[in-house]
């Protein structure tokens, strides 16, 4: 079991606790749309490399060779000659560009841009990007990014003083992209649809074909795998939106395994409703020790020709320990149960977090353990 750390005249005292309590957990049901998506549909990634302008001595050193030559080829199609070893402008930024594309996006629609520095720019505050090619994991141009950009916060600086709300080196451009290529998805013209689940499961694959067969009709629907459900179009449905609409609207009752999570950092435990207890007997006990160091004066008498006045330690050592408490949890305990257990020792978060991995360790504890 893990030990608590020491802390010399202080203690941690901010800890939070999360325990998913949710006795009906299991006849929850949820739309379609929100476990799963149609294959085919998703959103595809776009990068680019651009020039932010307009900033107020905030932007690129001359330490940042890649500016000053990307500064001087955009120069050069406008006809103005600049050798890129010359440049000296402190107004103007490297950043790299990211976006989503939607699938089936027609030209001239527009998505959102975010971008980030790439040089030793302090700031994107009042900048412009300029025009910057988007491009796809094909390396086609998919689109064109443009505009000012925004970023959410700000960061004034004078002489040694700085004052800074949110990060001032990312920034966002709204609708700032442009698309240039219609992208169709073929996955609506073949005559079966197939739903990837967002979290696999084959219970919950199973569940969410027998849901769609009970709505559409038998045979329409089947669980290939556990993360893949295999829908097929009825002859003569013409208006496959709506059908697919039908489909998305379909309430499944989704399975999940149990599984405790735990975040040593924050102390965040959360405890999922299907994790069951062996029969076991929990005792608990925690040990506190604090070391408080005080300094104290010490002074020679008076007119003493050979004293010294010295600072001493004085040190004060509190020892502190809770009478252990034994709590018996029936067999095949509910989670219930369990949070009433800990409840009643009294635990705080970091001794919850032994008491789990230790319940773990002696196999009393029937769920997955997941430490962050």
């Amino acid at each position: 079991m893990s030990q608590m750390p020491r802390h010399a005249g202080r203690r941690i005292v901010l800890t939070i606790v999360i325990l998913a309590l949710a006795p009906a957990c299991s006849a929850m049901t949820t739309r379609v749309k929100d476990i799963a998506t149609i294959s085919g549909t998703h959103e595809h990634n776009l990068i680019g490399y651009g020039l932010v302008v307009g900033l107020d001595g905030t932007g690129d050193s001359s330490r940042a060779v890649f500016t000053g030559r990307s500064l001087a080829n955009m120069l050069e199609h406008f006809g103005v000659s600049v050798d890129a070893e010359e440049m000296r402008v402190r107004n103007a930024a490297a950043v790299m560009a990211v976006a989503k594309l939607p699938a089936n996006t027609h030209r001239g629609a527009e998505v959102d841009v975010l971008l980030s520095s790439l040089g030793d720019a302090r700031s994107l505050q009042g900048g412009t990007l300029l025009a910057t090619p988007m491009r796809g994991g094909d390396g086609e141009v998919y689109a064109v990014a443009q505009g000012p950009v925004s970023i959410g916060g700000f960061n004034i600086t004078a002489g040694r003083d700085e004052i800074r709300q949110n990060h001032p080196v990312v920034g966002r451009v709204p609708g700032g992209a442009s698309i240039t290529t219609t992208v169709r998805s073929r996955a609506l013209e073949s005559p079966q649809i197939h739903l990837v689940m967002h979290n696999p499961d084959y219970t919950t694959a199973s569940r969410l074909a027998d849901a769609i067969n009970e709505e559409i009709g038998p045979g329409c629907a089947s669980a290939m795998n556990s993360s893949m459900v295999q829908v097929t179009v009825p002859d003569g449905s013409s208006d496959l939106v709506r059908f697919i609409t039908r489909i998305e609207q379909v309430e499944v009752v989704p399975d999940s395994p149990a599984r405790v999570v735990i975040n040593e950092r924050t102390g965040t435990i959360v405890i999922g409703d299907a994790v069951r207890i062996a029969p076991v007997a929990i005792s608990h006990g925690s040990l506190t020790i604090r070391v408080r160091s005080q300094w104290q004066v010490s002074q020679p008498p008076p007119f003493s020709p050979e004293g010294e006045t010295v600072v001493v330690p004085s040190d004060e050592i509190e020892v502190e320990e809770e009478d252990a408490r034994l709590v018996a949890l029936p067999p095949q305990g509910s989670l219930d149960e369990l949070v009433s257990a800990l409840n009643t020792l009294g635990v705080r978060p970091r001794d919850l977090i032994a008491i789990i991995q230790a319940l773990k360790t002696a196999g009393a504890l029937e769920a997955e353990v997941t430490i962050q």
